[in-house]
C-alpha cells in the first residue's frame, strides 16, 4: 500500500513538473538576452525568405546585361552580380535554398543517429560495438571531407546535397543519444519497467526518447548552423545546387573571380550565411542552458 502511495506520489510530481517545464524553459530562455537575439535574427530572416515574393519587385534569375557589377543604389540597394541580377533578391531567395538544405539535412541525420544510438547503448553487446565501429570509421573522416566525398560520388544537386550533409553528420547524433541511454537503462525506473514485463520498444518510447529529447533539440539547433556552412562550402567549390538558383555558397563561388573590381558581390551572400550560422548557435547556446541550467557558462 504505502509503495502503492509512493508511486502515485511520485507520478503526480512528474506530471506536474511536466506541465510547468515548458514554461520554466521559455522563461529561462526569455531571460538570455543573446539567445533571443538570435531567434529573432532566425525569425526574420525565415520570413524575409518565405514573403520574397511578394516584398521584392525582381525575378531572381532575370539578368540584365545593361546593369552588370553596378554597386549597391537606391534601385539595387545591395547591387547587381556579374549578370545583372539583383543581389538582395537572390540572398534573399536563396536564404530559402540554404535554410530548407540545413533543416532537411538535420533532420535526415537525426532520424538515422537517434535509433541508432538508442539501440547501441539500450542493447549493448554485439550491437553496440557493430554500430560504434561504423561510427569510428566514419568519424576517422572530417565532416565536410566527407560531404564532399559523397557529393562527388552522388552529383550536384539539391537532394544530393541533403544527403551528402545529412550523413555527414549522423555519428554525431549516434553519440550522443547512446551516452543518454547508457544513462538512462540503469535508471530504477528503467528496471522496474522491465520487471513489470514492459516491451523495449515501450520503454525505449517512454523513458529513453524523452530524457534525450533535450540533448537533441539543443544538437540540432547546432547542427543547423553547421549544416548550412557545409552546404555553403559545397556550393563554393560548384558542388552544390546548380546555378541559377541561387544558393549562398554557390553565389559566393560565382563571385570570386570579382573580388578585388566588386566587393559587395561576394560581400553580403557571405553575411546571410554568417547571420544564419551565429544564429543558430546563439539559439542552441540559450535552448541548453534554458533546458539544463547547471550547463550554463558563466
Amino acid at each position: 500500500m504505502a509503495t502503492s502511495i509512493r508511486a502515485s506520489s511520485t507520478a503526480e510530481a512528474a506530471r506536474d513538473r511536466s506541465f510547468r517545464h515548458p514554461l520554466e524553459i521559455l522563461e529561462r530562455f526569455g531571460r538570455n538576452k543573446i539567445a533571443a537575439a538570435g531567434l529573432v535574427t532566425l525569425l526574420v530572416m525565415l520570413a524575409a525568405s518565405a514573403l520574397a515574393g511578394v516584398i521584392l519587385p525582381y525575378d531572381p534569375d532575370a539578368a540584365n546585361l545593361d546593369l552588370t557589377l553596378h554597386p549597391p543604389t537606391p534601385a539595387h540597394l545591395l547591387g547587381t552580380d556579374q549578370l545583372g541580377r539583383d543581389i538582395l533578391t537572390r540572398v534573399v531567395y536563396g536564404g530559402r535554398i540554404s535554410l530548407v538544405i540545413g533543416v532537411l539535412a538535420v533532420a535526415l541525420s537525426a532520424a538515422i543517429g537517434i535509433p541508432l544510438g538508442v539501440l547501441s547503448g539500450f542493447y549493448g553487446g554485439v550491437a553496440d560495438a557493430v554500430i560504434q565501429r561504423v561510427i569510428d570509421v566514419v568519424l576517422a573522416f572530417p565532416g565536410f571531407l566527407l560531404a564532399l566525398t559523397l557529393i562527388s560520388i552522388l552529383g550536384v544537386g539539391l537532394a544530393n546535397v541533403v544527403i551528402s550533409v545529412g550523413i555527414a553528420s549522423v555519428p554525431i547524433y549516434v553519440r550522443l543519444v547512446r551516452a543518454v541511454t547508457l544513462t538512462v537503462r540503469e535508471m530504477t525506473y528503467v528496471e522496474s519497467a522491465r520487471a513489470t514485463g514492459q516491451q523495449d520498444r515501450l520503454i525505449m518510447l517512454r523513458h529513453v526518447l524523452p530524457n534525450a529529447a533535450g540533448p537533441i533539440v539543443v544538437q540540432s539547433s547546432l547542427q543547423l548552423g553547421a549544416a548550412i556552412l557545409t552546404a555553403a562550402g559545397l556550393g563554393f567549390l560548384g558542388l552544390g545546387v546548380r546555378p541559377p538558383t541561387p544558393e549562398w555558397g554557390t553565389m559566393l563561388g560565382e563571385a570570386q573571380t570579382y573580388l578585388l573590381t566588386s566587393w559587395f558581390i561576394a560581400t553580403f551572400p557571405g553575411l546571410a550565411i554568417f547571420l544564419a550560422v551565429m544564429a543558430f548557435n546563439l539559439l542552441g547556446d540559450g535552448l541548453r542552458d534554458a533546458l539544463d541550467p547547471r550547463m550554463k557558462v558563466l
